[in-house]
């Protein structure tokens, strides 16, 4: 008995994830197929689009303004023990363009925006609203799911690159207000060392942190069961995942452009 429950326990787990990541394959592999199959819902889209990008906007720009002056900030203190302190503008445009910019971005929109999908769409789960969609000869995954990821994955990468820009911004400020450096200098620091492949591996991030914060908010919401618990759980389970998998994927994005 002693031996039987631990490799019970075990045998549990394994096919408890192998289950729950069988369901999220198939989920994915249906919204990407609803995706791009007509019909397309534009207007759905198009107030999707308003929602995840345009309200997101104060926390995402807030957040990369404080970020990039306080990068500065402390990459000027660090620097300065080696005399190397015009480092400081090359050092910022490449840490919020090829990182910080994209991952806090995401992250942000991913403790806004999942939340809210996976509580409404698992309201409309436990509602029995979905199941009415359903009799109505309405595909879910088309009117509720598609769109979200859609919008999802398209305005994710105007945010970060408006979050990129404020970033840099912020730097600049503190640069040149408070440790004293040339306007003129910094601005060509920052430019001379800055490259293109900089931003585009920041909006391709951009693009499949949105596509994962769509697929786990909708994911978790249509899943989810037991009435208001249930709701709650979901809603906590998209934002931890989806912040997850986006720290995961950024480093294999990261790998994958500039691994040498």
């Amino acid at each position: 008995m002693t031996l039987i429950n631990p490799l019970a326990l075990i045998g549990h787990v394994v096919l408890a994830f192998a289950t729950h990541t069988g369901n999220f394959t198939i989920f994915t592999g249906k919204a990407i197929s609803h995706c791009v199959r007509a019909p397309i819902y534009l207007r759905s889209i198009g107030r999707q689009m308003l929602i995840i990008g345009y309200f997101s906007l104060p926390v995402v720009g807030l957040t990369a303004l404080f970020t990039g002056m306080v990068l500065a900030l402390q990459i000027y203190i660090g620097s300065s023990r080696f005399n190397a302190e015009s480092a400081v503008a090359t050092i910022v445009v490449i840490g919020i363009t090829r990182e910080l910019g994209p991952v806090l971005g995401g992250l942000m929109v991913a403790g806004r925006v999942a939340a809210a999908m996976a509580a409404e769409i698992g309201t409309m789960r436990v509602t029995e609203q979905i199941d009415a969609l359903t009799t109505l000869s309405t595909n879910p995954f088309k009117y509720l799911v598609a769109p979200r990821v859609i919008a999802a994955t398209l305005m994710l990468p105007c945010l970060v690159l408006v979050a990129m820009i404020i970033g840099v911004l912020g730097g600049y400020i503190v640069g040149t207000q408070k440790l004293g450096f040339n306007y003129a200098t910094y601005l060509k620091n920052t430019f001379d060392y800055l490259e293109v492949m900089d931003v585009i591996s920041g909006l391709v991030k951009a693009a499949v942190f949105g596509f994962i914060i769509a697929i786990m908010g909708c994911y978790n919401g249509y899943r989810s069961r037991g009435g208001a618990q249930g709701v709650g759980a979901a809603t906590t389970n998209a934002v931890v995942s989806a912040s997850i998998m986006i720290l995961i994927s950024n480093y294999l994005i990261t790998e994958l452009f500039f691994a040498k």
